[in-house]
């Protein structure tokens, strides 16, 4: 038998398409409600567990009461038990109390080969926590920040993962950083992360995401040109979503506009329309302007996201609106040589979308200049 330990943060991402940038604490929480947010992390760990359901028969699941798990494996005919009485609604203190009682589980035949557990950079600090290196963990990408190298690339991935340790396949394991952020400086454009300590990882270099490497392009004549090549294309009756990051934010300064270096902001025939939008606010402008809705986003350093991570906004929901060639992927050839030939990788909320948008994609790289980059963890 496998032994499986197994978390959920039901609160992971809450604030992500509703652009608070982050869910850590009980008034983002409650603020994140009142915009309309619903949760999503629980569906995250679903698409994962839906990978080992082939061998239930195979797994002992260690778990927490109600939404942190349990709820979920009952529903998908899972065998578990519980080992922690979680608080209604969770708080971090039951994150950290579950995974202290399955990792010292006395009655569990033999302890947890991995723990897998959803949820956002301050659920991994929880569980680094808890449990510090004593055994495996992955982490099913759930929050709207995810800096850390303890997460699959996506839930999908996870589970795959997981299925290859279940099957005894040879995976490696490496020490990881558990990296977070303040969300106080977050909220207004500052990135300022620390690491917090390193975990052991089953170490799969397509499904494994790396540390975020930070910093802003140094680049920037080439980036001077993509900015310029984007600007010159630019047709004045489009709307262009502009996406986070600091490529992105360099677009915007070319063309001498503010800026949301961590949000979703709209360019209409040179002029912000829209700065720091939601989810809902993207899904409005779509409508009032169907075929006439660009996006233009760039690629994560060091993890090769273009989708998923710190623009939630973008939803499933959103990109089911888009054309693949609405979508235009600023990089450059630097960023790109980074990833080591690892795929780029979006990572909506909905894996039929995911698949579609797979295969390759046009990266811009300079002006008229172009990579044709595979997309996809399974490309």
């Amino acid at each position: 038998m496998f032994t499986l330990g197994f978390i959920i943060n039901p609160f992971a991402g809450i604030g992500g398409k509703v652009g608070l940038k982050g869910s850590d604490g009980e008034a983002i929480r409650t603020e994140a409600f009142a915009r309309g947010a619903e949760p999503q992390a629980v569906e995250r760990a679903r698409i994962a567990l839906e990978k080992l359901q082939p061998y239930k028969d195979q797994l002992t699941v260690l778990t927490a009461s109600g939404d942190m798990g349990e709820a979920l494996l009952q529903e998908m005919g899972f065998q578990f038990k519980v080992v922690h009485q979680s608080q209604e609604p969770s708080t971090f203190e039951d994150t950290i109390a579950a995974a202290r009682s399955m990792v010292g589980d006395a009655s569990a035949s033999r302890p947890i080969d991995v723990l897998l557990f959803a949820g956002g950079d301050g659920t991994a600090r929880n569980i680094y926590e808890a449990i510090d290196s004593a055994v495996p963990v992955l982490g099913i990408p759930a929050g709207v920040k995810i800096h850390s190298g303890v997460y699959a690339v996506t839930p999908h991935a996870a589970g795959l993962v997981i299925e290859k340790m279940i099957n005894k396949e040879l995976v490696s394991l490496l020490e990881t950083s558990v990296m977070d952020i303040d969300e106080e400086a977050f909220r207004k454009g500052v990135v300022r992360a620390k690491q917090y300590g390193e975990m052991q990882v089953p170490a799969e270099h397509r499904y494994v995401q790396a540390t975020k490497s930070g910093g802003r392009e140094l680049e920037e004549l080439v980036l001077q040109d993509i900015a310029e090549f984007i600007i010159d294309n630019m047709d004045d009756d489009d709307y262009y979503l502009v996406g986070s990051g600091s490529t992105c934010a360099f677009l915007m300064e070319t063309m001498s506009l503010e800026n949301t270096l961590l949000g979703i902001d709209c360019v209409h025939d040179g002029a912000v329309v829209a700065s720091d939008m939601t989810e809902s606010g993207i899904l409005n402008l779509l409508s009032e302007h169907p075929g006439n809705v660009k996006l233009v986003i760039t690629v994560i350093g060091g993890q090769g996201h273009i989708i998923g991570r710190g623009n939630q906004q973008l939803s499933a929901k959103v990109l089911s609106q888009l054309d693949k060639e609405d979508i235009y992927v600023i990089a450059t050839k630097t960023k790109l040589k980074e990833l080591e030939g690892k795929p780029l990788i979006v990572d909506s909320d909905d894996e039929a979308l995911n698949q579609r948008l797979s295969g390759v994609i046009r990266v811009i790289t300079g002006y008229e200049d172009f990579i044709l980059y595979p997309v996809g963890i399974e490309s």
